[in-house]
């Protein structure tokens, strides 16, 4: 891609601390949905003294290109102080090159960490008066009236124009939640530039626990190493008598104590394991001071997953030293990086962000731009998911997640208590949830009912129904089935079977379709195929093949993508003949009956199927050949083998397997899911449920 095709965008600040990783992450998160590759440039890297920029790599991580770290850094520091001129020649350049493979990109300005100069704005507008590159700065806010924020904005706009670059947004970042209205306008109204303001969110500003340890430069001495994560939301110094520090408590809590108060630390962890207590984030024995042998001994017996963390500072440099440590959004911030999307997706107009910067639209769909639009298309129509697996952390991280980002209405499997104390202990917000123990449900008696009618044909009585309906998946399916719920995804730490059966038993098929399949959703890099049936039946017949088909057909065009189906097999038309080959021949043959208005062909080989090329000579004349989107095998061997040999090889990411053929939305996910493969699976079962007839 030259540069005629491609655009860009440079976010700017005056000063540091505007928060500005967290526009910076929104911004690139709507480039990529908006669709092309999206890449990310620092013409100043904060990297001279071989650290990584840690914001270069959390953006990385989230741009839709293959380019590496060092392929996205102009210059460094050193090399601006040692000749500007040179360093702004090298950042040019560097720059076209990054471009050259992209179809936009996010160019992020300097962090105002290694040098503090009025003019480092100055040579940021520089460089994107160099780059031909429209400016969006992001200004602080935080403790600032409107009028401030509004003459730091004109300062900024000056200084662009004196070095010929231009502005075409304004995003005040870290403002009063109840001024966002007010900063707003005031910007627009003296800039006439558009502008948005985004709320301070504390868990933005708040140090993991991990960083105050560091920061200390303390050890772990207990507890789960997992809650390092966890934001230290504020920090206490208990050196008061313990009532007082009880009374004084709060939800992630950070609490400094010498080791030798054993009365502050015996009451501390109890408090965080006592129901009607807030779930502290840590404690810091300071002084290096350790617990004297018999606390020691009842700490190890009390197994508290609570992080104690030791430090050799007194009670004032410990103080000071927490009260400095910084918060970081890096990669691993799961809980940040969230929090950051969702300020952006709720308070800045996409469409009008877009328009203003002009960017072409390519016909590509990428993996980024994929998962995008299924968590869009999952918050526009909201559905109630059940999540049968609560004592699963990943479920939990992921509940967080999709309740943070509004993406579904969820309902948690569970004894209640511990399903919120541990997601308490994780920093993860439940409160939007239904925690539900089957064991102990007022629905109990209506599933018992229920399951038993199902059932009776195969003598099922009340008292056998009573064990099975308190098994989560059965469970589960019967909220699905009943209403209580829309859909439902499991599978993370239970199998297949012990997901897909209860809804062969009691939501069964479609009408018309006899066989539950499933996709896979092919993210490759500029589009996406869907797979089936590559992890539900071994070794379907021709019928079950023909059902494969159309239900593939449906499921991709739910999703967006325009099904022309492909029946594939080792022979393409009538070349080839044997009874795998005639199987595929009489599939499609009541396809063709059955649905005679879907773009379909088969047998077809792989190549004839997605290559232009091989399908010109193989089948010229087919409105599919060449052009497939919807690829269904012959067998679940070679489905499975197909599908994970083009993810590791194509670097292709698959999203699935999504079940189809039943009445209504059941998941399932692998024991190995990953918190963003959950979160796309509950996104997907939501999209389904919106499908189903009458909001059923």
């Amino acid at each position: 891609m030259g540069s005629s095709s491609s655009s860009s965008i440079y976010l700017a600040s005056p000063e540091g601390d505007t928060g500005k990783s967290t526009v910076a992450l929104g911004v690139l998160h709507l480039l990529a949905a908006s669709g092309g590759r999206v890449g990310v440039f620092r013409p100043i890297s904060r990297t001279n003294s071989g650290q990584r920029d840690y914001i270069l790599e959390l953006l990385i991580e989230h741009d839709s290109t293959d380019l590496s770290y060092e392929d996205c850094i102009g210059v460094t520091y050193d090399q601006v102080h040692a000749d500007p001129d040179a360093a702004l020649s090298e950042i040019v350049t560097r720059f076209h090159a990054v471009e050259q493979r992209c179809d936009a990109v996010l160019v992020i300005g300097s962090d105002y960490t290694d040098i503090a100069s009025p003019s480092e704005l100055s040579f940021n507008a520089r460089i994107a008066a160099n780059l031909q590159t429209p400016m969006l700065l992001a200004l602080k806010a935080a403790e600032r009236s409107e009028a401030e924020v509004v003459g730091l904005a004109e300062l900024c706009l000056a200084e662009l124009a004196t070095n010929h670059a231009q502005a075409v947004a304004l995003i005040a970042n870290r403002c009063d939640p109840e001024r966002l209205v007010q900063v707003r306008e005031a910007l627009e109204s003296a800039t006439g530039l558009p502008a948005w303001a985004l709320p301070e969110d504390p868990v933005l500003i708040a140090p993991t626990v991990a960083e105050l340890m560091a920061e200390l430069g303390g050890e772990i001495y207990s507890g789960d190493p997992e809650l390092l994560s966890r934001e230290a939301m504020h920090v206490m110094v208990g050196g008061m008598t313990v009532e007082h520090i009880l009374e004084r408590l709060t939800e992630g809590l950070a609490v400094i104590t010498p080791a030798d108060r054993s009365d502050v630390l015996v009451s501390l962890v109890a408090a965080n394991a006592a129901e009607g207590f807030p779930k502290l984030s840590g404690i810091i024995l300071n002084g290096g001071l350790m617990p004297h042998p018999k606390i020691a001994a009842l700490m190890e017996g009390l197994q508290s997953p609570l992080p104690i963390i030791t430090c050799e500072q007194g009670t004032y440099e410990t103080a000071r030293a927490a009260a400095h440590a910084r918060a970081r959004m890096n990669i691993d911030s799961v809980r940040k990086i969230d929090v950051a999307l969702n300020l952006m997706e709720e308070h800045v107009d996409s469409v009008g962000l877009l328009e203003k910067l002009q960017l072409p639209i390519p016909e590509v769909v990428t993996p980024q731009m994929f998962e995008y639009q299924l968590i869009e298309q999952a918050r526009k129509n909201k559905k109630r998911i059940v999540l049968p697996e609560g004592g699963d952390d990943r479920i939990l991280r992921a509940a967080g997640r999709l309740l943070r980002r509004q993406v579904a209405d969820l309902t948690i499997l569970g004894e209640e208590r511990a399903v919120r104390d541990r997601a308490a202990e994780l920093g993860i917000d439940l409160s939007d949830a239904v925690v539900i123990d089957p064991a102990t449900s007022e629905l109990l008696d209506e599933f018992i009912e229920t399951y038993t009618e199902l059932r009776k044909h195969k003598g099922m009585d009340a008292q056998r129904a009573r064990t099975i309906v308190q098994d989560v998946s059965y469970f589960g399916t019967l909220m699905v089935q009943l209403g209580y719920a829309d859909g439902m995804v499991s599978g993370a730490v239970h199998t297949t079977a012990h997901t897909i059966r209860p809804a062969f038993e009691i939501i069964k098929t479609v009408p018309g379709v006899s066989t539950v399949s499933s996709v896979f959703f092919m993210c490759l890099a500029d589009h996406v195929l869907a797979y089936g049936d590559c992890a539900v039946v071994p070794d379907p017949t021709a019928e079950q093949l023909a059902d494969i088909a159309i239900s593939s057909a449906a499921t991709s065009a739910r999703f967006g993508i325009e099904p022309r189906v492909a029946l594939l097999s080792y022979s393409t038309g009538e070349s080839g003949s044997g009874a795998d080959v005639e199987k595929v021949r009489e599939a499609a043959k009541l396809v063709r009956e059955r649905a005679p208005e879907l773009l379909m062909e088969g047998p077809i080989q792989y190549d004839a199927a997605v290559d232009p090329s091989v399908a010109s000579t193989k089948m010229p004349n087919s409105p599919v050949a060449g052009q497939a989107t919807v690829l269904i095998f012959p067998d679940l061997n070679t489905g499975n083998n197909t599908y994970k040999a083009v993810q590791r090889s194509a670097d292709a990411v698959a999203v699935g397997p999504v079940l189809q053929g039943l009445r209504k939305p059941i998941n399932d996910l692998s024991r190995g899911a990953l918190v963003s493969d959950i979160v796309n699976t509950v996104a997907i079962t939501a999209i389904q449920a919106q499908g189903q007839p009458d909001g059923q």
